[in-house]
C-alpha cells in the first residue's frame, strides 16, 4: 500500500495515499471540527467549519476534502484558523433559529457544541432572518428550516444512501433552503420515513414527529390500561442516551424504567413478536417454494422498504411477505387475544410500542393493519429518542435501576427475535426455523454468513434436498440495485431481507443521535449488532419455534401458522403508491 508523509501539529503522521488532511489528523489523535462532513455519506466541504493552515499554501484548506500530500505542513489551530471557525460559525448564527432551551437537540447539537467550544458571539452578525413555515404535517417527520444550517447532509442521506432523492437544495442565493419538489410538504412527496435525514442532521433541522404527550396523558387517564412493548433493538441502543458506551445491552434497565413511567404501565417483548413472525413467515415461505409461488419472498418487517417497494417498484408488492411486521403483530395480539383473554374493551387499551425507526409511525397508522376498522392496533409509536426523553422527564435514575423482567405473559422470548435488530437478523432466524421444519434433523443454528457489513450478502443453502438461494442487503440505494438486478434475470433467489436503513435496525433513524466524532470514527454499527448477537448467543432458546409463548399463543389462540384466525389478525396487504402522493 502506497503511504504519504506529512505533519500535523508538527506530529509525523503517515497514513494511506488518498486520505485527506480529516483522516491524517484522525491518526495524530487530533480531531478537526466539522458540519457538512459526514463519512460515506457526505462529502463536499461547504460548511468551512474544517479550514486548516498549510505551510507554503495560500489560504486556508478545507480538511476535509484536501488530500494528504507528501511532505505536507498542516496546522490545525493557529490564529487564522480559530478566528475563521469563529467567524463561520457567527455568520451560520445569523441565520439561525436560536430556540436552543425549547430545541430537542439541546445539548446535543453539534452546532451548539462548536459555538460553545469556540467562543462565538451569536449577535455578532445581524440580519433579517428568513422565516419559513415548519412542515409537520406527515406523521413522523419534522421539518424546521428555521434551524437549519444547509450543511446538506440530509440531502446526501436521502440520494447517495437511500436513491429515494425526495429533498434538495431549491432556489438560489440567500434563498436556498431545503426541502421538497416545488416546495410541497414532506407528506407529499414519495418520502419512505426512512428517517436517515433526521439521524444525519447536525441540528434541530429535522426531527421526529414526537407522541409524548400522547401517552402521557394515556398514563394519567384511569380509564385507559397502557402497555408497552420494546423492539429488539432498542436494548442495544437507549443506554446511549444515558452516556453508557455504544453497545451497552441495558435490557433490564429498560424494563424497569418504563414501569416506573406511571401506576399500572405494563412492559412486554416485542422479541415476541419477532419470533411469531418467524413462524409465519417461514410457513409462508416453505409454501411457496413447494407450491410454486410467488419467489423471491421478500421480507416485510420494515416499512420503510415496504413504503419503497409501494412507491418505486409496484410490480414486486406480490414478492413481498405478508407476514405484517412484529410491532403491527403485537397490536394485534394485545388487541385481540390478550384483551378477549383479561375482559379488556380494546377501546380501553392504550398501546405504545417502543421502535428504531420514523417510519413506523407511518406503520402504525396504516388502515390495512387494523384488525378491526373501529380503531388502530398500534396507538402510539415511540423512537427510542421519545422514550429516553420521557424517562429524563419522569427524573428516573436509569444507570442507578436494578435490572427487571418483562411482564407476563409475554415476557420470554428466543435469540431469533432479538437478533431481528441487525442486518441479516430476519434472514437468519427464518432459516433457523424453515430448516427446522423442512428437516427435523437439522442442526445448523449460526447462519454466520447472512451476517455482516457487505452491501450485499448470497448465500445457497440445502436443506432437506431443497437448495434455497437467499440475499440480505440493507439501505435503499443497496436494495434498489438489488432490484434491479432481480428484474433483469441476473439474479435467482427464494428469500431476501431487506431493511431500510443500512445496518438494519440498530441504525434506524429513530435511534439515539451520535455525535460527529462517534459516527466518523467509530463502527457504531458493529458494536450495536455485536450486542444482539451476543444476546442471542446466551439466550436459553435460540430458534423461534422453540419458545413456549409462541406455542402458548398457537395452542389458545391461532391454532398454527398460516391458519385462518392467525391470517386474519398476523397478514395483511400492501398498496400500489403513486410516485408523488401519500
Amino acid at each position: 500500500m502506497e503511504t504519504v508523509h506529512l505533519k500535523i501539529n508538527n506530529i509525523p503522521v503517515e497514513v494511506p495515499k488518498g486520505y485527506t488532511i480529516l483522516q491524517a489528523a484522525k491518526e495524530a489523535n487530533i480531531e478537526i471540527p466539522t458540519l457538512c462532513y459526514l463519512k460515506d455519506i457526505n462529502c463536499i466541504g461547504a460548511c468551512r467549519v474544517c479550514m486548516v493552515e498549510a505551510k507554503n499554501r495560500r489560504g486556508l484548506l478545507a480538511a476535509c476534502v484536501y488530500p494528504a500530500e507528501e511532505g505536507l505542513e498542516v496546522f490545525t489551530n493557529t490564529p487564522a484558523v480559530i478566528k475563521s471557525r469563529k467567524t463561520t460559525l457567527e455568520l451560520l448564527l445569523s441565520t439561525h433559529h436560536k430556540k436552543c432551551l425549547s430545541c430537542v437537540r439541546n445539548n446535543n447539537c453539534e452546532l451548539q457544541r462548536l459555538a460553545a467550544e469556540y467562543g462565538v458571539d451569536e449577535d455578532r452578525f445581524t440580519s433579517e432572518e428568513p422565516i419559513y413555515e415548519i412542515d409537520d404535517a406527515s406523521p413522523y417527520i419534522v421539518r424546521d428550516n428555521n434551524k437549519c444550517i444547509q450543511c446538506m447532509r440530509c440531502v446526501a442521506a436521502c440520494k447517495n444512501v437511500q436513491s429515494v432523492s425526495v429533498i434538495g437544495p431549491i432556489k438560489r442565493g440567500f434563498a436556498v433552503h431545503v426541502g421538497s419538489a416545488f416546495d410541497k410538504s414532506l407528506n407529499d412527496s414519495p418520502c419512505v420515513g426512512c428517517g436517515q435525514c433526521v439521524v444525519s442532521c447536525p441540528v434541530g433541522a429535522l426531527t421526529e414527529k414526537s407522541q409524548e404527550d400522547k401517552v402521557w396523558e394515556a398514563i394519567a387517564d384511569p380509564e385507559k390500561q397502557v402497555v408497552f412493548y420494546t423492539a429488539p433493538s432498542i436494548k442495544a441502543t437507549l443506554g446511549e442516551s444515558f452516556g453508557l458506551p455504544v453497545g451497552t445491552n441495558v435490557d433490564g434497565k429498560m424494563t424497569a424504567a418504563i414501569r416506573r413511567l406511571g401506576e399500572g404501565v405494563k412492559i412486554f417483548n416485542m422479541d415476541f413478536t419477532a419470533d411469531l413472525t418467524i413462524l409465519e413467515e417461514a410457513n409462508e415461505l416453505i409454501e411457496r417454494v413447494q407450491n410454486g409461488g410467488t419467489l423471491p419472498m421478500f421480507t416485510s418487517c420494515c416499512p420503510g422498504w415496504v413504503k419503497f417497494v409501494e412507491h418505486y417498484y409496484p410490480e414486486f408488492i406480490p414478492h413481498l411477505s405478508t407476514c405484517k411486521s412484529p410491532q403491527a403483530m403485537f397490536g394485534a395480539v394485545l388487541k385481540s387475544y390478550y384483551c378477549e383473554k383479561n375482559n379488556i374493551d380494546p377501546k380501553n387499551l392504550f398501546v405504545v410500542s417502543v421502535i428504531p425507526c420514523t417510519a413506523k409511525k407511518f406503520e402504525a397508522s396504516r388502515p390495512d393493519l387494523r384488525s378491526n376498522e373501529a380503531y388502530d392496533d398500534v396507538d402510539v409509536a415511540l423512537t427510542t429518542r421519545e422514550l429516553a426523553r420521557m424517562i429524563k422527564r419522569a427524573g428516573i435514575s436509569f444507570n442507578e435501576l436494578e435490572e427487571e423482567d418483562y411482564d407476563a405473559p409475554f415476557n420470554k422470548a428466543t435469540g431469533g427475535g432479538a437478533i431481528f435488530g441487525a442486518t441479516g437478523g430476519v434472514l437468519e432466524a427464518a432459516l433457523r426455523t424453515a430448516a427446522r421444519t423442512l428437516d427435523g434433523e437439522f442442526k445448523k443454528v449460526d447462519f454466520e454468513e447472512v451476517r455482516g457489513p457487505e452491501a450485499v450478502r448470497t448465500v445457497t443453502y440445502e436443506v432437506a434436498g431443497i437448495k434455497i438461494n437467499v440475499a440480505v442487503t440493507s439501505g435503499l440505494g443497496n436494495a434498489r440495485q438489488l432490484l434491479e438486478k432481480i428484474k433483469k434475470g441476473e439474479a435467482d433467489y427464494q428469500m431476501v431481507e431487506i431493511m431500510a436503513c443500512p445496518g438494519g435496525c440498530i441504525n434506524g433513524g429513530g435511534q439515539p443521535l451520535l455525535s460527529d466524532s462517534i459516527r466518523n470514527y467509530v463502527d457504531y454499527k458493529a458494536l450495536r449488532s455485536k450486542a444482539l448477537y451476543d444476546y442471542d448467543a446466551a439466550a436459553e432458546f435460540r430458534c423461534s419455534d422453540e419458545s413456549p409463548v409462541i406455542k402458548m399463543v398457537y395452542d389458545e389462540y391461532f391454532e398454527a401458522p398460516g391458519k385462518e384466525k392467525a391470517h386474519k389478525y398476523l397478514h395483511t396487504t400492501y398498496v400500489p403508491r403513486d410516485k408523488y402522493y401519500k
